[in-house]
């Protein structure tokens, strides 16, 4: 694990049944550096801020781990590609071929995992 990749986590939420809650968690416990959460609404999560604001730069950010499912994701797909990052995560209930397709074809490596199992099992 490289504990100096940029995380961006799409889906961030307070609420501490959610997934996206338990991932930045995990991240911190795990002694990540560089963790991002953008959510719709503002909020903290392990004393990550939730962005509301799209505010990244491309090639910003290496990992996104998405916490949205593909019928919410029209609004992030666009702003994903444009950030090029090396690697989105499509957690279970988010996968989207569709979406998948146009991220290889820019080299960029769409998995379909569990971000909590990949750092759990040290894997990520």
């Amino acid at each position: 694990m490289n504990l100096n990749e940029k995380i961006l986590v799409i889906g961030a939420s307070e609420n501490i049944e959610r997934y996206s809650n338990k991932a930045i968690h995990l991240f911190k416990k795990k002694q990540f550096n560089h963790i991002f959460a953008f959510g719709l609404k503002k909020g903290n999560v392990a004393s990550i801020e939730i962005d509301t604001e799209w505010n990244y730069a491309p090639k910003s950010i290496d990992t996104i781990s998405l916490y949205v499912g593909a019928a919410n994701q029209a609004f992030y797909i666009d702003k994903i590609l444009s950030l090029q990052p090396k690697r989105v995560i499509f957690n279970p209930g988010t996968e989207n071929q569709d979406f998948e397709a146009q991220l290889i074809a820019q080299n960029t490596i769409a998995e379909e995992a569990c971000t909590l199992v990949l750092l759990n099992l040290g894997i990520f």
